[in-house]
């Protein structure tokens, strides 16, 4: 080979992007989807859920639990980035059961994914309620059209029990929460603590869920004094304060209602109207 052709040769090496390897098939990759370390071929198989059937819990099939549950919640919603298909079982339970952290930035994206479809959602809520209003004719001449952009407040993520968090090292809905947080410039507080260990909900019935989650979330009282300092940073105090709940999966409902009542109780303690929603990474 001539010098020049090695030269060519190094400098292709150089300029060409580097392989890594896919977190889905293994496969070495040079990384040509949006998704970070995951493949094209395999960026397809991810089952995103583009437009939710049930406006409730933001499933992408017909939902049993939302229409047979009477129960009063001051969740106003959920929205979930993906499906929970094999796919997804397999990426969640290499980051949440075997610690590989490789999945951080990947999951935390898919849920930055689902907070842009929810922001879009409310913002054509948003139009559709302004153009169905009289408005005030002042406030027309000066061209005022009302709130054009959506924007959540607070990110709480989901707390896991002492023991969860030993045998884990560490709150992977807090972690997921930590991406979100940077890409969108949304504050996270931890402000929850589980008050009793529930052991695994994945091995157990719908009843059986609803019962364990009943009082199994309280508001940390080491937080509430920095809730309190927060609140006086919020640029239009008068707002709703928007809530939103992180979590990794949603099943029955069960865990993310149970986190939202003891949050709008702090709410009302404070004398603050407030607004809470979900994002979870996977629905099931």
């Amino acid at each position: 080979m001539s010098m020049l052709s090695q030269w060519l040769r190094k400098a292709e090496l150089l300029l060409a992007p580097p392989l890594t390897r896919c977190l889905i098939c293994g496969k070495n990759s040079k990384g040509s989807s949006p998704l970070p370390e995951v493949c094209s071929n395999c960026a397809v198989t991810i089952p995103w859920i583009q437009v939710p059937r049930c406006t409730t819990c933001g499933r992408h099939v017909g939902c049993p639990d939302c229409t047979r549950s009477n129960e009063p919640t001051p969740l106003i919603c959920n929205r979930s980035a993906v499906a929970y298909n094999e796919v997804m079982r397999e990426l969640i339970g290499q980051y949440k059961y075997r610690g590989n952290e490789r999945y951080t930035l990947l999951l935390g994206l898919m849920l930055d994914r689902a907070y842009g479809l929810l922001k879009a959602e409310q913002e054509r809520e948003r139009q559709v309620q302004l153009k169905g209003q009289k408005r005030n004719t002042l406030f027309s001449y000066l061209g005022y059209k009302g709130e054009d952009t959506w924007r959540a407040d607070l990110l709480v993520p989901v707390p896991v029990s002492g023991a969860r968090l030993v045998e884990r090292g560490f709150n992977q809905a807090e972690r997921l929460g930590h991406v979100l947080s940077s890409c969108r410039g949304i504050p996270q507080l931890a402000l929850l603590l589980r008050t009793h260990h529930t052991g695994k909900q994945s091995f157990k019935s719908r009843a059986e869920r609803l019962s364990d989650m009943k009082h199994a979330f309280a508001i940390d009282p080491g937080m509430k004094d920095r809730f309190a300092g927060w609140l006086q940073t919020r640029l239009n105090p008068n707002a709703p304060l928007r809530i939103i709940i992180v979590d990794d999966i949603y099943t029955t409902g069960s865990t993310i209602r149970a986190c939202a009542e003891p949050l709008q109780r702090l709410a009302d303690e404070c004398g603050v109207a407030v607004e809470i929603r979900s994002l979870t990474l996977a629905r099931s």
